[in-house]
C-alpha cells in the first residue's frame, strides 16, 4: 500500500497533479485545498495517498494531512459517495466547518457542496453524526485545518470570487485555488472587486 508520495511537482491543473519520485511520474488527483498548500512547480512536495481501485482501474488520491485522508476514506465508505464527491467535500470545506455543519444538521451549508443535493446531504448526517465526535473534539482543541487550511464557503466571497474568474475561462478547481489564495492574501473583509483582481495573478 502507498502512504505518502515525496517528490518534485511537475505538473498542477488545481485538481491533478504529478510528481516526480526518483524518476517516477505519479499522477494523482486533489482537493482544492490541498492544491492550495502546494508549493510551486519543481519543487519538492509531500503528500499523504490513498490507493483507490475498482475492478480494472487504479487512481491515487492525495493530501496535505492525514486528517483529509482519513475524511476522504470515511466519505468513501458511504453508500452513493465516491471520489470525486468526496474530493468535492474536502475542496468546498474546512475541516472543522464539515464536523460543524454534520453535528449542527447544517443542510444548506452542505447542499452547496458541489454534487451534493438534499438526499445526500441528509445521509452524510445520518451516516456520520456519532463518526464526527471525535472530529469535534479534536477541532475544539486546535488539531484540525493547521496545513493546508484554505477559506471556506461559509462567511466569504469564495464562491462570488470563483464564479467570476470561471466566466472568464478557468477551470472551477483552479478558480476555486486562486479565490483561496486571493481571501488568504486580501482578507475575508476585502471587497469583491479586490479579490477578483488578486486571484486573477494567481490562477496558473
Amino acid at each position: 500500500m502507498i502512504e505518502i508520495l515525496r517528490g518534485v511537482i511537475l505538473e498542477n491543473d488545481g485538481e491533478h497533479v504529478v510528481l516526480d519520485v526518483h524518476g517516477v511520474g505519479y499522477g494523482v488527483d486533489i482537493p482544492a485545498s490541498t492544491a492550495a498548500s502546494l508549493p510551486p512547480l519543481h519543487e519538492e512536495a509531500t503528500l499523504f495517498v490513498h490507493l483507490h481501485v475498482i475492478e480494472n482501474d487504479m487512481r491515487l488520491y492525495g493530501f496535505a494531512t492525514r486528517e483529509e485522508r482519513e475524511l476522504f476514506e470515511i466519505f468513501i465508505s458511504i453508500s452513493g459517495i465516491g471520489p470525486r464527491t468526496a474530493l468535492a467535500i474536502l475542496s468546498s470545506l474546512r475541516i472543522p466547518d464539515f464536523v460543524n455543519a454534520v453535528r449542527n444538521d447544517d443542510i444548506a451549508l452542505l447542499t452547496r457542496i458541489p454534487g451534493i443535493g438534499k438526499k445526500t446531504a441528509e445521509r452524510l448526517i445520518v451516516e456520520l453524526r456519532d463518526k464526527m465526535k471525535k472530529w469535534e473534539i479534536r477541532s475544539a482543541a486546535g488539531e484540525l485545518g493547521k496545513k493546508g487550511e484554505a477559506p471556506t464557503l461559509s462567511g466569504t466571497l469564495l464562491p462570488e470570487v470563483s464564479a467570476a474568474l470561471q466566466a472568464l475561462g478557468c477551470k472551477p478547481a483552479i478558480a476555486d485555488r486562486a479565490a483561496m489564495r486571493a481571501i488568504e492574501i486580501l482578507g475575508e473583509k476585502s471587497s469583491l472587486e479586490e479579490l477578483v483582481r488578486e486571484a486573477l495573478k494567481h490562477r496558473w
